[in-house]
């Protein structure tokens, strides 16, 4: 439990374990809850509160909650994915987790992460000159 406790704060452990009920979980192991109790107004789904929770050792991350669980949990979507799947355009890439800090983030040809050397100019740059 304290290995869980480092990412996740001592409110949101009791409140899933007091007031959640789990909605379903994804390939990453993310877990995600809504409360038990609907609040004062019981017809809007809007209305409920709805949290994720990241496995053990995982530092939260956005970027680590698909896009179909994204959208239920911004209230985009009343059915949560395991009941209403989002639909996937075939022109739509996956979605990847943010890479920034990592071998395979993105670094530009001319910074200093990169080449270190900036391609030759083709003519359309001119210096300014005070």
């Amino acid at each position: 439990m304290l290995k869980w406790l480092s990412f996740n704060a001592l409110g949101t452990w009791l409140t899933t374990r007091f007031r959640g009920e789990l909605v379903g979980q994804d390939e990453l192991g993310n877990r995600y809850y809504r409360s038990r109790e609907k609040g004062l107004n019981a017809q809007d789904w809007r209305a409920e509160r709805r949290w994720v929770v990241y496995p053990d050792g995982v530092e939260p991350e956005p970027t680590l909650v698909p896009p179909g669980w994204s959208g239920w949990l911004h209230k985009r979507f009343e059915h949560p994915p395991t009941v209403a799947p989002l639909q996937v355009k075939p022109w739509e890439k996956p979605a990847l987790p943010n890479l920034t800090g990592t071998p395979y983030a993105y670094v530009p040809p001319g910074s200093e992460r990169g080449r270190g050397q900036r391609d030759r100019a083709t003519g359309d740059y001119e210096a300014w000159t005070p």
